[in-house]
């Protein structure tokens, strides 16, 4: 794995990894906008996640069309941010936005066609005060439309100059196949895959991660922490104010079992005596396998965000540790 570790202070708290075989380097641990940094959030907080993110060195910020809520709003109040002073970093910073997922009204604000991958690129570079995007991905693959189609759009979009690189994320091994190789046909490589990962969600692990690395094409996990449950939040059941506690969103309480509550306490233990929090752990998990270019954290407050960074003092595990690990995660269910 090839690494660089910049001379500037900025970058001192992370070391950059190589994207595939790439010319990019990312950081290893990326800020997610997904939470956060909707409309219903305060500015002043989440601008100062993201200006202490890039002081630490995250220089990737990862958004799509329809993060907020309301839609469009983490990519409208990024474009705040920029405008406040981040933007004066521009070349110092990787942007990412995505679309594929419901953004508008009507037959053409969803999925994974050509006119709704430009419009929705249009709209989110308007809503960030920007010229280009670093990264631009379909954020689902679209059962109805040819992948022909999507992989062509992704290519003119670079060719346009409206993103610099183009990735796919939520696609399985067999669809990744197939679009890593119409998109060489175009000329314009895949740069990376965007895919949930986690210790209780290995999916990636059989098929897709060796493939990546036999292609070429970096990897970076979504929800490395469970949605939550990889923290020392549940360790004594489910608190009021937690996800699980609340009657929507993607963590039920019905997940959180009395046997998975002994298996988050079970790893908690060997986390301490590792010299770190849950969820640090975790992070470091992800991170000790190559094939992982960064992993995306989501920050409420500056120091959930500090505390995540965190991770990267410890990165190497024992062969015990990874074993005793690996026993309690492979009974998870």
């Amino acid at each position: 794995m090839n690494i660089y570790k910049a001379k500037d202070n900025r970058y001192d708290a992370a070391t950059y990894r190589r994207c595939g075989r790439s010319g990019l380097l990312l950081p290893p641990i990326s800020l997610g906008l997904w939470h956060n940094f909707g409309s219903v959030d305060v500015f002043e907080n989440y601008s100062q996640i993201a200006f202490t993110a890039f002081d630490r060195g995250v220089t990737h910020f990862d958004l799509a069309n329809n993060y907020g809520p309301v839609y469009g709003s983490a990519e409208e109040n990024f474009g705040r941010i920029l405008k406040k002073g981040l933007g004066r970093y521009r070349d110092e910073l990787v942007i990412s936005t995505k679309a594929g997922y419901d953004m508008w009204p009507g037959p053409y604000g969803n999925w994974g066609s050509r006119k709704y991958l430009m419009a929705s690129l249009d709209q989110s570079l308007k809503r960030m005060g920007l010229e280009y995007v670093d990264i631009f991905y379909s954020h689902r693959p679209d059962p109805e439309t040819p992948l022909e189609e999507t992989m062509g759009a992704l290519a003119d979009i670079v060719r346009q100059g409206k993103a610099l690189y183009v990735g796919i994320s939520n696609y399985n091994a067999e669809q990744t196949k197939r679009a890593l190789a119409l998109l060489r046909e175009e000329r314009v490589p895949c740069l990376i895959h965007q895919a949930r990962y986690s210790m209780f969600d290995r999916w990636t692990e059989p098929e897709l991660l060796p493939l990546l690395e036999q292609e070429g094409v970096g990897m970076i996990a979504f929800s490395p922490l469970a949605q939550g449950m990889l923290t020392d939040k549940y360790l004594q059941g489910i608190p009021e104010n937690s996800r699980a506690a609340r009657t929507t969103g993607h963590l039920q309480a019905s997940r959180i079992t009395p046997e998975v509550v002994q298996q988050i306490r079970q790893l908690h233990e060997i986390a301490l005596g590792r010299g770190q929090t849950l969820a640090e752990m975790a992070l470091a998990w992800l991170l000790r396998d190559k094939r992982v270019t960064s992993v995306l954290v989501g920050a409420s407050s500056v120091n959930q965000l500090l505390d995540n960074l965190k991770a990267l003092d410890n990165l190497n595990f024992t062969a015990e540790e990874l074993e005793g690990i690996e026993k309690i995660i492979m009974n998870y269910e």
